[in-house]
This record gives C-alpha cells, structure tokens and sequence, in this order.
C-alpha cells in the first residue's frame, strides 16, 4: 500500500505528519505497513493549485495502476499511536 503525503518545504503541519508517518514505518511492531511518498506542492502547478490551502493531504494508493483515494485529515494534536489506529482503520483493513 502506497501512502501519498502532499506536503511544502517550510509547513509546520506537514513536517509533523512526516514525522509521526515514518515513525510508525519504523516500528517493527506495527501491524499497518505502508510505503510513503511525499510530494512537494511547489513543484507541480496541479498540485500546487489543488491543495495550496489545504495541506498536508492524505491519500492511498492500492498499488501504482490505481487511482489515488483520499484520506480523512488526522488532527495535529494526534499522537503517533493514535494515527496508527486511523492508518490501521483506512489501509490496512482495505486490503480485503
């Protein structure tokens, strides 16, 4: 499972996603496994365009031939732990 991070050089929020994302990667307890992507905004107009005010946004992408679905915003204030569980919510009981 893809996870796709859309995210901007210098944005607080996103940095902290980032970081709580590769977080729960490196946990070899975690039972959701993930591949992230992080794509900077400032380098597609599209993309630049479409979530200027928006990010950071979440989406899966069930593998490279499938169309990006998007995700529920995790609030700033979760822990890692707690977006692990929404992680485990919307990817990993997907699968089926």
């Amino acid at each position: 499972m893809l996870l796709i991070l859309y995210s901007k050089p210098g944005c607080h929020l996103c940095e902290g996603l980032q970081e709580k994302l590769e977080e729960i990667q490196a946990d070899p307890q975690s039972e959701c496994k993930f591949e992230l992507e992080v794509r900077d905004i400032t380098t597609q107009d599209d993309w630049f365009k479409a979530y200027e005010y928006e990010i950071p946004v979440l989406y899966r992408q069930r593998d490279h031939q499938c169309a990006e679905e998007p995700l529920p915003r995790p609030s700033p204030r979760m822990g890692a732990k707690s977006l692990e569980m929404l992680l485990q919510k919307y990817l990993c009981s997907s699968l089926d």
